[in-house]
């Protein structure tokens, strides 16, 4: 998936399976097939892979294209594999999140809107149990202490095949002191997120995907987002020549 794709002009069949993914995947607590899509949509099998082809290129999910039946591995902030942040609903699990700041997002989607939940995750370096609660985009508690979100890659480098790199060097620490054990496990260096600054990080994303269809697609910008990260009081001298 390249950086920097011109904005796209939508498919019907993409808006269609866009808005179908999402509210099948809340309603059905998993990801939908092409068999799923199908019987809601009418599609064919090669409209169905057309559609999720450009909807990931516009960032708005992650299929495996060398298999035939197009696997979606993303639909962010779900993912369909296991991850470090799982979220329950009315105390029942629901899904695998993508990543520490996909965490925020699930909690301002419509479909989840006025519910409390409940996200179950850990420290990146130790494993430490980290328990968040939030409603409507708002951290109601975090136990037993309020973590950050460590960033072990630089926006330079996302994107370089998947949103699964993003997502994968996103994750919740203790405090900064389990940051740098973290980034020496994996030889990088990162930047730190505190819980507010994500929330705004992430606000114009969380507040848009899943409640318009017709959002625009996606592109990324390292430069632009070491910018707004800046912006937003974050030390990106990590990740600075």
């Amino acid at each position: 998936m390249p950086q920097g794709v011109p904005p796209l002009e939508w498919t019907e069949d993409a808006l269609a399976l866009r808005q179908f993914t999402f509210d099948f995947w809340f309603e059905h607590r998993r990801p939908p097939s092409l068999m799923d899509a199908h019987r809601t949509l009418g599609l064919n099998r090669q409209a169905i892979v057309q559609a999720y082809k450009q909807l990931e290129l516009g960032l708005v999910v992650t299929v495996d294209q060398s298999t035939q039946n197009c696997n979606l591995l993303k639909a962010p902030p779900f993912a369909s594999f296991p991850t470090l942040y799982q979220m329950y609903v009315d105390d029942q699990f629901h899904s695998f999140i993508g990543c520490a700041h996909e965490v925020l997002g699930a909690s301002a989607a419509p479909q989840v809107q006025d519910k409390t939940l409940r996200f179950e995750s850990a420290c990146a370096c130790c494993f430490a149990p980290l328990t968040l609660t939030l409603r409507n985009f708002e951290v109601l508690d975090s136990t037993p202490v309020v973590p950050l979100i460590h960033v072990t890659e630089s926006p330079w480098y996302w994107l370089n095949s998947d949103m699964i790199s993003m997502c994968d060097v996103t994750n919740f620490v203790l405090d900064e002191e389990h940051g740098a054990r973290y980034e020496r496990m994996q030889g990088r260096r990162g930047v730190y997120f505190t819980l507010d600054q994500a929330r705004e990080y992430v606000r114009f994303v969380a507040e848009a995907r899943i409640w318009d269809y017709h959002w625009a697609s996606m592109s990324l910008d390292p430069a632009a987002i070491l910018q707004r990260m800046q912006d937003f009081g974050l030390d990106v001298s990590n990740w600075l020549p």
